[in-house]
C-alpha cells in the first residue's frame, strides 16, 4: 500500500507504513540500514513508499555512516536493523554516538510480542542492552503509540545535548493495521532542557573576565552542536581571550586566528596545554573535561577559577570543581556574554607569553628518508585540499596527526570518534559525510588496522559513485598500541605488529575502486595532487615510517605541564 505523506490522519496503516509516514513527516531524506527477518515488514513498506536507503554491508558500517551524516549535516542520522545480531551489531555505533553527542534515531526489528522472553530465533533484549548507551529507548507494544514515539524520539535525539534514541518494534506491531493519529508537536514534562542561561551567572562570568589576567576559553564539540562558532569568535576577539580546542571541538574556532592556541590534551600542543595549566580563569564551553583532555586532575588548571557553560547539567562539576556553573545552550550563553557591557580581560602580557610558547615549542617530527613522514603526509593533504575538505578519521596515531597537522578554519569539517575511540569508524563515517555533502571533498584518513574493520563498505563507493578518497596511513602496526608498548611496556610488542597485510590496491580494485600505493614523499605529493581533485573514489596506500610516534604526549598519571616529546 502506497502511503501519501499528507494522508488523512485516520487512514488505516500498518505499523511499518506508519513508520515510513512518520519519517517523511520528520523530513528524513536518507536512512542507513540492513534488512532481516524481523525488519522485513519495514523494508516492504520502504519499497512501496521510498525514502533513499543506503544498504551498508555490515550494521556497524551503517550506523557509523549515519554518524558521519549527522555530524556534518546537523540532521539526525536514521538507522534500521533487524532483531538479534542486527541490533547487537549496532551497539558500538550507538555507544559512540552517546559518548560524542551525535543525534541518531535507531529502529530495530524485534520478534513478535508473544515470543519476547522465550529465547526465540534472533531475539535479543535490545532495550536492556541499550538502556545505558542511549538518551532514551522504547519498545512499541501498540500500533497507536508508534507515531507519538517516533515524534518523541526525534525530539529527544536533537534537543538539548544530542544523542541516540532507539525504537524496538516487534514484528506483529509492524504488520498489524489500524487507524493512527500523527502528532504535530511534542510535550514531555520530564524532558525540558535548559536553553536560556541564568543572566546572573552570565554577569558573574563577565566580571570574572574583567578581573582575569590569564584567561583561556576551552571550546568543545558543544560549540559545534549549538552552531555557535560565530559567537565564540566574537567573544574571543571582544574579550581578548585565547582559545584551546578539544579533539572533538576542532573547527569551531579558526585555526589560523592569532588567538587560537591549538588542541589541548594528551597529544595537544605545548602552548595549549601550558595555557590550560597556567590560566587564572578557565571558561569551558561545551566540553566534558574528560581524562584525555585534563590529564591528572590534581594538577589540572590548579590556579584557575573555572566557569563551565554546558547544556547538560550533569557534566558541570562532574570531574572538575566549577566556580561559575552556567547551564544552557552555548550559542545563547555566548551571545548573552557578548551583550554584557563588561570590558575585555587584562590579558596583553598573557597573550605575548603564550605566543612565545607557540613560537618556541611548535609541533615537530623526525626527518624521514626511507619512508613517508606521516606528519608531512597530513600536511600535503591539507595543502592540496586547501584545508577545505571534510576529514574523517579512525582512531590511533593517524587520528592525532590529522588533528595536529590538518588545521581546520571552518566548522563541521572534522569527523572523528572521540569518547569511545572506535576503530573502523572513519571510513563509513566518510560515506555518510559524502552523502550529506555531495559537493564537498571528503577524505577518510585511516590506519591500516582500523580500515580492515569496515573495508567491506568500499562497495558503496562503487555502487553510489561516491568520490570519497581513502588515505591509509600504513605503518604495518596498530600504531598507538605499538607506541604505548614502546614507552610503557618495555618494547614488548604483543600482537600489535601487522606483519601480514592485504594488498590494499588489489582490495580496492576488487570493489571497483581505483587503488594506489606510494612509499616516498615525492610519489605521495605527485599522486595526491593528481587524485584528490578528481570526482571519483580512490584508495591510496601510503607507506609511512613504522617507528614514528605521536608527540607531544602526556603520559598516564601526568599533568598537562609534564608533556614528553617536547622540543624547542
Amino acid at each position: 500500500m502506497k502511503v501519501d505523506v499528507k494522508a488523512d490522519p485516520g487512514t488505516q496503516l500498518s505499523g511499518a507504513e506508519t513508520l515510513i509516514h512518520a519519517l517523511k513527516q520528520e523530513g528524513v531524506e536518507v536512512v542507513f540500514g540492513y534488512p532481516g527477518g524481523a525488519a522485513l515488514p519495514i523494508y516492504d513498506a520502504l519499497y512501496q513508499n521510498p525514502i533513499r536507503h543506503i544498504l551498508a554491508r555490515h550494521e556497524q558500517g551503517a550506523i557509523h555512516a549515519a554518524e558521519g551524516y549527522a555530524r556534518v549535516s546537523g540532521k539526525p542520522g536514521v538507522v534500521i536493523a533487524t532483531s538479534g545480531p542486527g541490533a547487537t551489531n549496532l551497539v558500538t555505533g550507538i555507544t559512540d554516538a552517546m559518548m560524542d553527542s551525535i543525534p541518531l534515531v535507531v529502529f530495530t526489528g524485534q520478534v513478535a510480542s508473544g515470543l519476547i522472553g522465550t529465547d526465540a530465533f534472533q531475539e535479543a533484549d535490545v532495550i536492556g542492552i541499550t538502556m545505558p548507551i542511549t538518551k532514551h529507548n522504547y519498545q512499541v507494544r501498540e500500533l497507536q503509540d508508534l507515531p507519538r514515539i517516533i515524534k518523541e524520539a526525534f525530539h529527544i535525539a536533537t534537543t538539548g545535548r544530542p544523542g541516540p534514541v532507539l525504537i524496538d518494534i516487534p514484528k506483529d506491531v509492524s504488520t498489524v493495521k489500524g487507524k493512527v493519529v500523527f502528532q504535530d508537536s511534542v510535550h514531555l514534562p520530564g524532558f525540558q532542557p535548559t536553553i536560556q542561561p541564568n543572566v546572573l551567572q552570565i554577569k558573574k562570568l563577565s566580571e570574572a573576565i574583567e578581573a582575569a589576567k590569564r584567561p583561556v576559553i576551552l571550546a568543545g564539540a558543544g560549540v559545534l552542536h549549538a552552531r555557535a562558532s560565530e559567537q565564540l569568535l566574537a567573544v574571543a576577539e571582544t574579550k581578548k581571550i585565547p582559545v584551546v580546542h578539544t579533539l572533538l571541538g576542532l573547527g569551531g574556532f579558526p585555526a589560523d586566528h592569532p588567538l587560537f592556541l591549538g588542541m589541548g590534551g594528551m597529544h595537544g600542543c605545548y602552548a595549549a596545554n601550558m595555557g590550560l595549566y597556567e590560566c587564572d580563569l578557565l571558561i569551558n564551553v561545551g566540553a566534558r573535561f574528560d581524562d584525555r583532555l585534563t590529564g591528572n586532575l590534581k594538577t589540572f588548571a590548579p590556579r584557575a577559577k573555572v566557569a563551565h557553560i554546558d547544556i547538560d547539567p550533569a557534566e558541570i562539576g562532574k570531574n572538575v570543581v566549577t566556580h561559575i556553573p552556567i547551564v544552557g545552550d552555548a550559542k545563547e550563553a555566548l551571545q548573552k556574554l557578548l551583550d554584557e557591557n563588561g570590558s575585555s580581560s587584562k590579558s596583553d602580557e598573557w597573550l605575548l607569553h603564550l605566543k612565545e610558547y607557540q613560537e618556541q615549542y611548535p609541533y615537530w617530527h623526525n626527518e624521514v628518508s626511507e619512508w613517508i613522514s606521516p606528519q608531512e603526509l597530513i600536511q600535503m593533504v591539507h595543502e592540496i585540499s586547501k584545508g577545505e575538505a571534510v576529514v574523517t578519521t579512525d582512531v590511533g596515531q593517524h587520528q592525532m596527526w590529522a588533528a595536529q597537522y590538518y588545521t581546520f578554519n571552518q566548522p563541521h569539517n572534522w569527523v572523528t570518534s572521540g569518547g569511545l575511540g572506535t576503530m573502523g569508524f572513519g571510513f563509513p563515517a566518510a560515506i555518510g559525510a559524502q552523502i550529506a555533502k555531495p559537493d564537498k571533498n571528503v577524505i577518510a584518513i585511516v590506519g591500516d588496522g582500523g580500515f580492515q574493520m569496515t573495508s567491506q563498505e568500499l562497495i558503496l563507493l562503487k555502487e553510489l559513485s561516491l568520490p570519497v578518497k581513502v588515505i591509509i596511513v600504513n605503518n604495518g602496526a596498530l600504531g598507538m598500541v605499538r607506541q604505548w608498548q614502546e614507552k610503557f611496556h618495555g618494547q614488548r610488542y604483543s600482537q600489535s605488529l601487522l606483519t601480514v597485510q592485504p594488498d590494499f590496491v588489489r582490495l580496492a580494485e576488487a570493489y571497483g575502486v581505483k587503488g594506489y600505493c606510494v612509499s616516498s614523499a615525492e610519489e605521495a605529493r605527485k599522486l595526491l595532487s593528481e587524485v584528490l581533485p578528481l570526482k571519483e573514489p580512490a584508495v591510496i596506500d601510503c607507506r609511512v615510517s613504522p617507528t614514528e610516534n605521536v608527540f607531544p604526549m602526556v603520559a598516564p598519571g601526568s599533568g598537562l605541564h609534564e608533556m614528553i616529546g617536547v622540543k624547542p
